[in-house]
């Protein structure tokens, strides 16, 4: 698969400038998509941000010049990305459990962190449930949320502005007369790793306190049909959509807000049937 390849030759850009500001848009360029597909395909493939990945890189390589050269420790922060000596040995030792200076002075087992390469086997992907559907603007309304993609970060936080929306009773106001809720993500910046979540509903007007109204533009979407108890097999779905669907086929992500719609039903049954709606753009 020759996206495949320039997946790799991506991660060999990010290798050979890995003591530079690595720039994203020519990583992107490198692996034939662009940068908020490819950022979202990395994070879906590594369960890590690209940027969680160079810094771990960084401090994995950083080991051999703390045991191996007589380099100050101020000077070997600076090398390695960071601004102060105390940022640097607050990062280290998160990592390895020990403090840049005593690694420099007494032997211990550390954490390597080595260079990524996918090699992923596509396994079902054209017998996954799915259809390309063109789908009109839209309005939707409903509670809005910051989320950080930072250290998985957004796994926890999500559940939990449901769990909030759900006891409250905030959720059950938006949901009066409704037989069909979304959970949207939008506005992804990918610089700070931050996006906005919505819990909404189908609507024009903020008519409940806090909420606000989202214009959703006219687009085509891979839809995606999973079966099962919430979350884990939305998450299992998802997942393969980046392992699998759109390496085998000639979409990417367009960039624009993507939605879980979860229909009537019982959320922890097993044939409980949500769609996640992913809109997509030929390569």
């Amino acid at each position: 698969m020759n996206w495949f390849k320039a997946l790799n030759d991506s991660l060999s850009y990010v290798e050979e400038n890995i003591l530079k500001d690595i720039d994203y848009d020519q990583v992107a360029k490198i692996a034939l998509c662009s940068k908020y597909h490819f950022l979202r395909t990395f994070k879906a493939l590594t369960d890590m941000n690209l940027s969680e990945y160079v810094r771990l890189r960084r401090l994995s390589l950083s080991v051999t010049d703390l045991t191996t050269s007589k380099d100050k420790i101020i000077d070997i922060a600076y090398k390695y990305g960071y601004e102060t000596p105390e940022s640097f040995s607050k990062a280290f030792k998160k990592l390895h459990g020990v403090s840049p200076s005593k690694v420099r002075n007494q032997g211990y087992n550390l954490k390597a962190v080595p260079p990524l390469s996918f090699k992923i086997e596509i396994k079902g992907a054209y017998r996954m449930n799915y259809r390309i559907e063109r789908k009109e603007a839209f309005n939707l309304v409903g509670f809005s949320k910051d989320v950080t993609s930072k250290n998985g970060e957004n796994f926890m936080i999500i559940p939990a502005f449901w769990q909030e929306c759900m006891a409250n009773g905030s959720f059950e106001q938006l949901m009066a007369g409704k037989e069909t809720s979304y959970g949207v993500c939008y506005g992804y910046d990918s610089k700070v790793e931050e996006f906005k979540y919505l819990i909404a509903v189908d609507g024009n007007t903020a008519d409940l306190e806090d909420t606000v109204v989202l214009k959703v533009p006219e687009a085509t979407y891979a839809v995606f049909e999973a079966k099962g108890p919430l979350p884990h097999k939305l998450q299992e779905v998802t997942k393969q959509v980046y392992n699998e669907w759109f390496p085998a086929t000639n979409y990417e992500h367009a960039m624009s807000p993507e939605f879980e719609l979860y229909l009537p039903g019982n959320p922890q049954a097993d044939d409980y049937v949500c769609e996640l709606w992913i809109p997509v753009v030929e390569k």
